[in-house]
This record gives C-alpha cells, structure tokens and sequence, in this order.
C-alpha cells in the first residue's frame, strides 16, 4: 500500500478543494481511476482488463456530470471520466480534455455510425478524437402497473398530475429534468430553446415538484424506491425497470408516451492532466469496447453499447425484449440529450436548483 500514498495524497487535496470528495472506491490496481457513475465499477462491463492485469481499476464517483465537471476543475485528479453528450463539448472547451490515440482502441472504427455523426460528439472538424461512445440509452415513464392503469400515463404530462402527488420521483440530474420538461411542452430539439419556452418547461418541472417525493441519485434508490412500493411513478433510466423486474417488481416502462422518451448517448474521455498509465487507460477503453461486452450491457441494464459489431451479435430476442431490434423506430420520437449553448445550460442549472428548493 505505499505505493499507493501519492495518489491517496492527491485524492485528499482534491477533497480540500471541493464541496465534498467522490466517493472512492478502492481496488488493487493503483495505476488507473475512473471517475463515474455509480454501478459502473461491475467487472462484467471490462473483463477483458481484469483478465490481463487481475484486478478492476481504482473508481470514484460523481451523481452527475456538473458535480464531475465542477470536482474536476478544482483538482481532482483521475485518469477517465464517463461523461455524456450533452457535457462533451463543455468539458472540452473548458481544457479538462486530452485527445485519443485512436491507434490504441481496438475497435474504434466499429462504433455506431450514427452515435459518430453527431456533431462536435466523438471528434471536432479537425479530426481530432476526444470521446469515445460506449452506452447509450433513455430516460423514459417508469412506472408500477400494479398501482398505476397504463391509460393514465399515456403523456409525460402524467408527471404534474395531482392525482400522483407524492408518488413521482425524477433524478436529481438537471439534464433528465429538462428533458422531460421539454418533451412535455412539445420541444424535440432543445439546442433551439427560446426564453419563452424555457419559462415555459421550468413552469412544467415546477408542477411536477409538487408531485415528487424523492429526487432519485442513482439507479440503486430509484430501484428500491420503486420496488418497495414508496414510489409509483418516475422519469428514470432503462436499467431502474429492468433490474426492478428482475427482483419481481411490477415496475414497466413505457416508450410510447404521446411526446415520446429522451435518448443520451456517453462514453470515456482521457482527462488533462491523468496521473496514472497510459497504457492501462487505453486497456481499459478496449476492455470496455469489446463486442462481448454488449451483451451483459443490453440484457442486464436495458442500455445500447456503442460497439455496433457487439449490438449486431446479441441475441435478437434480447434486443427485441429491450427495444432495440429496430433503431430507427426507436429514436423515431425522441429528445436527443445534444449539447446546449453554455449560456442555457447554466441557465437551467440555476433554475433546477430553484425548483427543488420549492421556489
């Protein structure tokens, strides 16, 4: 473990310079942390680096990419981050970011075409690559079929019901938030949004604080909330009613709403100034791109994985169960979760932040 006490040393320098340090979670490893999302850290998502160096890498977590984005700025030091497309170009523009040698990735060119496209996502004009797309997936209606008639939640509208009042949880994530609240007021492309229509979807999300019971962190609350019958109704993420279903929860999700689901695409980014190896980084990065990979991620989470040859080689049956057998009808009436002007972003965590609080 003295190996370990400089990097230790640097965790607790970040944790001064913060609000409060990520949570760590230790492995033996010590020569690679990935900063992410909570439930990130199983090994079945990158076996293939647990196989070659016998351990997982060294994990601390964030709730969400402005906390990641706001820890990292004042020091925190790590070698990956798992951020998603809305925050790509923010993290970047703000010098957070080194590129990728795509050399190093195996598989690189195998990555969905469509994800790819996306401009300023995965690399800038200048050919320049900065992400690397890995999951992909929805914030969608979830919901107890139990307590809840399927008739009553056929519109995202559902959520400011107030016959649901104290039954609803969204995630405590302000670019789920308003993604729902755009969809709700009819806005597919939120990179467009007027100041009328933000008043307008903040108006919505306003309602629908008075419905909830609980702002869900991660996948682990919402599902126990949810399965333990505290909450009936939630703007939640593919994998909280797969893995309530599995623990024999009535919990569905619902795809096709009036207005539609929100879709997100994330993935792995090298961070500036990462004090660990080069070389297990991009270990790491093809453990995780691995073909076989797509297979636990799209039965056990519900989530697409951004390898196409790996999406190609999961059993149809499974794709069809999940929802993605056909993809062009599956972001056929969506909200793409693109990123927004930096001046509206902040705008919206502003407002989330009022909201919440009750004003």
């Amino acid at each position: 473990m003295m190996a370990f006490n400089g990097k230790i040393a640097r965790l607790a320098l970040a944790a001064v310079l913060s609000t409060s340090a990520p949570a760590i979670a230790l492995a033996e490893d010590k020569d690679l942390i990935v900063f992410d999302w909570s439930g990130y850290e199983l090994p079945e998502f990158h076996p293939g680096y647990v196989a070659k160096n016998g351990d997982s890498p060294t994990y601390a977590f964030f709730g969400d990419e402005e906390e990641a984005f706001q820890k990292i700025r004042a020091g925190f030091e790590a070698d990956l981050s798992h951020p998603c497309s809305q925050s790509v170009v923010k993290w970047r523009e703000a010098g957070l970011l080194q590129p990728l040698d795509t050399s190093k990735i195996e598989g690189w060119n195998d990555l969905n075409p469509g994800i790819m496209a996306m401009k300023d996502l995965a690399t800038t004009a200048d050919g320049t690559a900065w992400f690397m797309p890995w999951d992909w997936g929805n914030t969608l209606l979830t919901y107890n079929s139990e307590k809840i008639d399927e008739q009553d939640v056929q519109s995202l509208k559902a959520f400011a019901d107030p016959k649901f009042k104290d039954r609803v949880s969204i995630g405590d994530n302000v670019d789920d938030a308003y993604a729902l609240a755009s969809l709700a007021i009819g806005l597919k492309d939120w990179t467009q949004m007027t100041d009328a229509q933000f008043a307008e979807a903040s108006a919505f999300l306003r309602e629908v604080h008075k419905n909830v019971r609980l702002y869900w962190a991660d996948t682990t609350e919402i599902v126990q909330a949810m399965s333990g019958g505290e909450i009936d109704l939630a703007w939640a993420w593919n994998d909280a009613a797969v893995q309530a279903a599995a623990g024999g929860a009535p919990i569905k999700s619902k795809r096709d709403t009036a207005e539609g689901q929100s879709t997100w695409v994330c993935g792995y980014v090298r961070l500036k100034d990462a004090p660990g190896s080069e070389d297990k980084a991009y270990e790491f990065l093809n453990a995780v791109n691995a073909p076989e990979v797509a297979g636990y991620m799209v039965a056990e989470w519900g989530y697409g994985h951004g390898n196409s040859k790996g999406m190609a080689a999961v059993d149809q049956k499974v794709l069809e169960e999940k929802g993605y057998a056909d993809v062009e009808k599956f972001v056929a009436n969506t909200l793409f979760q693109s990123p927004v002007p930096t001046e509206l972003k902040q705008k919206m965590i502003a407002e989330f932040e009022k909201i919440k609080a009750g004003y």
